[in-house]
């Protein structure tokens, strides 16, 4: 079986069922969620940019110029495949955040969806593809693309932990509900678009033998996570 394909074909199966599902009950989920108590509103509001692409971009940029700096500054073999495990890492990240940036753009320009702030002129459904307007740029949402790359990156490289991204990047998709700044289908196919774009990712690193190995099954597993690491070394394998 074809892994990318598989997991590309179940996560477009669940982006569409969970977006028909919610687009029907867009208006009042929406409304509902921009009603809540001032505090939880202020809380989200705190929050909400987390799951912007600017600071994952540039943070991921800035790690490996110093990671591809320090090994080429250094000739000790230590600091040269600690130096190259951190330009791995930070392409890893850089790749999936820049990547699904390119995607949601292209996709909110192509879509035209008006936001709930235009609500009472134009409704939840109206589209004006290629306007380039950002009040016309509500799906997919791009802090969701964003927390979903971000936090399906870390999943992917700390499965053990995976719950727990899961949860912070609902919260962070919730948020933008809670804002008023999306509809709750836009935060569905966001989150799933940038988890998309980590596993795919995930899967091209793991070919190249970059921070993942694929298993048995052909699915990206994290390097560290393979028992026979210890082992292989030993036996200089």
């Amino acid at each position: 079986m074809n892994q990318p394909l598989a997991s590309t074909g179940w996560i477009f199966l669940t982006t569409l069922i969970l977006v028909l599902a919610f687009v029907p009950f867009d208006p009042q989920l929406s409304e509902w969620a921009q009603g809540l108590p001032d505090e939880i509103v202020d809380f989200n509001r705190t929050i909400t940019d987390f799951g912007t692409f600017a600071w994952m971009i540039y943070t991921s940029t800035f790690l490996l110029l110093i990671a591809f700096i320090a090994k080429r500054a250094s000739a000790r073999d230590t600091v040269q495949q600690r130096a190259r495990s951190a330009r791995n890492l930070s392409a890893y990240f850089l790749l999936t955040v820049g990547t699904a940036s390119a995607l949601v753009h292209g996709l909110k320009f192509l879509i035209g969806r008006a936001r709930p702030e235009l609500f009472a002129d134009y409704g939840a459904y109206s589209l004006a593809p290629f306007t380039g307007d950002r009040l016309f740029e509500s799906f997919p949402s791009g802090h969701s693309t964003a927390a979903g790359a971000l936090f399906g990156a870390l999943a992917m490289l700390l499965p053990q932990l995976r719950p727990l991204f899961f949860i912070l990047a609902l919260l962070i998709g919730v948020s933008r509900v809670i804002v008023g700044a999306h509809y709750p289908s836009d935060v569905a196919a966001g989150l799933l678009l940038g988890l998309w774009v980590a596993m795919m990712m995930a899967f091209l690193f793991a070919r190249e033998g970059w921070l993942f190995r694929l298993d048995a099954a052909g699915w990206p597993m994290p390097k560290v996570a393979d028992p026979n690491r210890r082992t292989n070394r030993q036996e200089g394998k």
